[in-house]
């Protein structure tokens, strides 16, 4: 479980705040918002919650406020600006240039079966590389395994901006015991929907119709901007599902 510390910019971090691993072999992992100085000095770049997971010796800052950076392995969910000879050119926020997607990089691609994307076409892709000197490049498939792995154009459904907090809790592997979030499995026990969650605050919502759709996003969204606890959030699905 992670716990959270507020911290400002500019402080250096002493050793109590650190994780100290079960296993001394897993290095030390460094997240946004946190600067190394040799030989051990950590500083903080960013105001916001200082989160540490001790599980995984990784210390991190989330700050909602701030803009998306594009980093290697994130999930997002982008939208195709436009095409060009070999390239769909997506759009992953307002305030960073336009990543590169090739049009093989999908599950089984090839110059025949490439899928044909107009502008405005929602993906859900993984940022293969990113850095400050280059536009980000995304595919929608696991180069390791060759599958899209629920990753591809997003067909339907509506789309929600929520916080980067929030995305970052909604893709734990255990949202509820390390991210405090209960909302999506009570609105679950109600009814079926489909759902996808960019680490650049999109969320992907499908289900049974415009009204599911929207109360699964409504959920989350004040969820989000309301700071819910577990018991709020089951009092929020329960006043939704009444509403109708």
């Amino acid at each position: 479980m992670a716990s959270q510390t507020l911290v400002m910019p500019g402080e250096i971090l002493s050793e109590e705040f650190l994780p100290v691993p079960s296993n001394p072999s897993i290095p030390l992992k460094l997240g946004p918002g946190l600067r190394h100085t040799p030989p051990s000095t950590v500083t903080t770049t960013l105001a916001g919650s200082l989160c540490i997971d001790r599980k995984k010796n990784a210390i991190w800052i989330e700050n909602n406020s701030g803009r998306y950076i594009p980093r290697p392995n994130d999930l997002i969910i982008a939208t195709v600006h436009h095409s060009s000879t070999d390239y769909f050119h997506c759009s992953i926020t307002p305030y960073t240039s336009l990543a590169l997607l090739p049009h093989l990089a999908f599950e089984s691609a090839s110059k025949k079966t490439r899928p044909q994307l107009p502008s405005g076409t929602l993906i859900y892709a993984r940022v293969i590389t990113a850095s400050k000197h280059q536009d980000p490049e995304i595919a929608c498939f696991n180069p390791s395994t060759g599958k899209s792995e629920g990753m591809g154009e997003l067909k339907g459904g509506m789309l929600f901006d929520v916080s980067l907090g929030m995305a970052r809790r909604l893709l734990l592997s255990k949202s509820k015991e390390e991210g405090g979030l209960v909302v999506l499995e009570e609105v679950g026990e109600q009814m079926a929907f489909e759902i996808a969650v960019g680490r650049n605050g999109k969320v992907w919502v499908k289900a049974g119709g415009v009204r599911e759709t929207l109360l699964v996003g409504r959920a989350l969204q004040e969820t989000d901007r309301d700071g819910l606890k577990v018991d709020e959030q089951r009092k929020l699905v329960k006043k939704l599902l009444r509403q109708g």
